[in-house]
């Protein structure tokens, strides 16, 4: 897959799992280096069809990779094949970028490239999205010469790695940037109250069990001034709409909306799961939000998310577990008749926000970029290694 920007001398390897919470950050920072004149190259996998289309780079590269679990020993063989394979094709590819340095956002697509620039002595940053470190990042946080931190406080990191930390915030896309502190007009009882909810691709079927039952339990004045905006799976789209038709709310129910940050910014309450990507987002555009961690993510990575954004005063933390659709009508209800606690809660949201994040992590890359000239040796070849 190819982008129309020319070619450069000047490049920077991007490595980053495909989901939007990956690929999100690394195509803010994309285009922050590419409007500073930089060649950008992504390496990744083919789930970058569903997130990444309008990703800035000169060329998208999928590399072979695998998760390693030890919940199935049978199974390292072929993973850890699948592994070696990426690391060899990434670093071919690295030989002959040649790049200034390559940025680690995450997610075991990105595993086999950073170790390759290991190998090659190259420049790496690793940028993280959470409040702690994924376990493809901190495999290769001793290889890195900085690490970049979304948060101001990252959890349990040992010495050796505190002191590589630098605080960027998380970047965010142009079509986010362009609502950053849009203006939040506070719900009242006169106006229709919006409401966005949405999961990602696996948090949403708990919301489209629990919402409509947590709507039929709502007064029917507030139903009768309510507008649900919901990102649904395809299979429960159609049966969630349904049963909003059936209340008389006014919705929208989709699988996927294109101009989610729009809708954001439209919103007077959200609710959603705490991705990395989420909170940033809410923090930017500066929207009060209800976050229900998903359950059992890797290193509770969301819970600490959404603890970071509610204890700030940005929103809610409502554990899955402790969630019913009783409590969750109730909480609905309160905010909806107290407009003060949600206008405070969006500008303590906004106070989180680091618009400049894609800026600052720019000047890292810059940084560590600009005084080398090459760290590949000319004569480097792939002959006689056996080990990353």
């Amino acid at each position: 897959m190819t982008a129309s920007n020319s070619e450069r001398e000047d490049r920077v390897v991007l490595a980053a799992g495909g989901t939007g919470g990956h690929l999100f950050p690394a195509q803010a920072l994309a285009e922050e280096l590419a409007r500073r004149g930089y060649g950008i190259h992504l390496m990744t996998d083919g789930r970058v069809r569903d997130y990444g289309a309008d990703f800035p780079a000169q060329r998208i590269y999928d590399i072979p990779s695998a998760t390693i679990s030890l919940g199935s020993p049978w199974k390292l063989p072929q993973r850890a094949w699948r592994l070696w394979k990426g690391y060899q094709l990434a670093k071919t590819i690295l030989l002959e970028l040649r790049p200034k340095a390559v940025v680690g956002f995450g997610g075991y697509p990105s595993f086999p490239p950073v170790a390759a620039a290991a190998r090659l002595r190259l420049p790496i940053i690793i940028h993280e999205a959470n409040a702690v470190l994924g376990r493809a990042n901190r495999a290769m946080a001793s290889r890195a010469s900085v690490i970049a931190s979304s948060f101001s406080r990252m959890a349990s990191l040992p010495p050796d790695l505190a002191a590589k930390v630098q605080f960027t915030g998380n970047p965010v896309r142009l079509q986010v940037l362009k609502l950053a502190g849009a203006r939040y007009e506070p719900a009242s009882p006169e106006r229709t109250f919006r409401l966005l909810v949405f999961g990602g691709s696996q948090g949403a079927r708990f919301f489209s069990e629990i919402m409509p039952t947590a709507a039929a339990e709502l007064p029917g004045a507030l139903r009768r001034k309510l507008s649900i905006v919901q990102q649904c799976r395809v299979e429960d789209a159609k049966q969630v709409k349904a049963k909003y038709d059936e209340l008389g709310i006014e919705n929208q129910v989709a699988p996927f909306f294109p101009d989610l940050p729009k809708k954001m910014a439209e919103a007077h309450l959200v609710i959603a799961r705490s991705g990395a990507s989420t909170v940033a987002e809410l923090s930017v555009i500066g929207r009060p939000a209800i976050l229900v961690p998903l359950p059992h993510s890797v290193d509770n990575d969301q819970l600490r998310n959404a603890d970071s954004f509610a204890s700030a005063g940005g929103g809610w933390l409502m554990p899955q577990a402790d969630l019913t659709a009783e409590t969750l009508a109730a909480t609905i209800t309160h905010l909806r008749y107290h407009e003060g606690d949600l206008a405070s809660a969006a500008r303590a949201a906004l106070e989180q926000g680091r618009p400049d994040a894609a800026s600052r992590l720019a000047d890292v890359v810059e940084g560590l970029a600009a005084p080398i000239a090459s760290f590949i040796p000319e004569n480097a070849s792939l002959s006689h290694e056996t080990t990353p």
